[in-house]
């Protein structure tokens, strides 16, 4: 069987899985010499023993997309008897993440977890009470074990850098995690590492920033000194309404995140820009200033704090 027709047979019985297990497979009449042979010939790509992807699927990928079927190659691997916590159970949830790495975290409260070994795993043994379990699912419709979403934020808080941490707790309060509840968890903890780490983290996270660059924003504005700016406020235009990533609305000062999906989720990429450009000419018109921040400017904050402070010098303020 040449590759073509390796390739052929494997996507005309992939089952309705993104990782699949052997007995996936072999249920859907995909048996082991030919998985043998798909994987030799790349068609198919071994994750971890007994989980495979089709090649074509995984370089269509984002990172942290592979990064997310790692974790259900993991599942498939182990029987789904791992309970996934920190960072997995944060991609789990669907949360966003930022540069986090491709590490497999799960958590348990004894000793040693065959399921859990492997390199590319760093198993946590923390105490776990019944409040800070939940469960994700497959495409297919199987539980997951993982962390709750509150005990998930705290976890992820003491293992990362803020900003890092803040990007997953801010999406974990979009999602409906409690910040209350978070801080009584916290309180009760048993486990005192990193503890600091997690309370400075509940300090700053906010549930209004909708995406990793715009908590990236607003953390460099904090320590920017620039209190005054507040993230999403509706501003009233004759084009519409607009609503800024952030505004200060005594200076009439506007920062705006420009991250792509914005001009690209909904409608086509020019009509958006078009529609962005009278919107932001009918905010001069009402007295407002626009700052733009990029992805890339946030890696030179200090390049970037100058820039802004030389724009708001310009700005006339009342």
């Amino acid at each position: 069987m040449n590759s073509k027709k390796i390739r052929a047979v494997v996507d005309g019985r992939w089952p309705q899985v993104d990782v699949a297990s052997t007995r996936h497979l072999a249920a859907a009449g995909l048996e082991s010499r030919l998985v043998k042979k798909a994987t030799d010939d790349g068609a198919l790509l071994r994750l971890r023993r007994g989980a495979y992807v089709r090649r074509s699927y995984w370089d269509s990928l984002k990172p942290w997309d592979q990064d997310l079927l790692r974790i259900l190659a993991h599942f498939e691997s182990t029987d789904g008897d791992s309970r996934y916590s920190h960072i997995s159970a944060a991609r789990l949830h669907r949360c966003d993440v930022w540069e986090v790495g491709p590490l497999i975290h799960v958590t348990t409260g004894y000793s040693n977890s065959r399921a859990s070994a492997g390199n590319d795993v760093r198993t946590h043994r923390l105490p776990l009470a019944e409040h800070e379990l939940a469960t994700a699912r497959t495409v297919d419709g199987r539980e997951v074990l993982t962390t709750s979403l509150e005990r998930t934020v705290l976890d992820c808080a003491r293992i990362l850098p803020l900003d890092r941490a803040a990007v997953i707790g801010d999406h974990a309060l979009r999602k409906g995690a409690s910040l209350e509840r978070m801080r009584q968890l916290l309180d009760e903890s048993p486990t005192k590492r990193g503890s600091r780490r997690a309370a400075a983290l509940l300090e700053v996270i906010d549930g209004r920033s909708e995406s990793a660059g715009e908590t990236r924003t607003r953390l460099l504005l904090r320590s920017f000194g620039l209190d005054s700016f507040i993230p999403q406020v509706d501003i009233p235009t004759p084009q519409g309404l607009f609503r800024a990533d952030f505004a200060d609305p005594q200076a009439r000062v506007i920062i705006e995140f420009d991250g792509r999906a914005k001009y690209s989720d909904y409608k086509p990429a020019e009509e958006a820009l078009l529609n962005e450009r009278w919107r932001e000419t009918a905010l001069q018109e009402l007295g407002w200033s626009v700052f733009r921040i990029k992805w890339p400017q946030l890696d030179r904050p200090g390049e970037l704090r100058r820039r802004l402070f030389a724009f708001l010098a310009t700005q006339k303020r009342p």
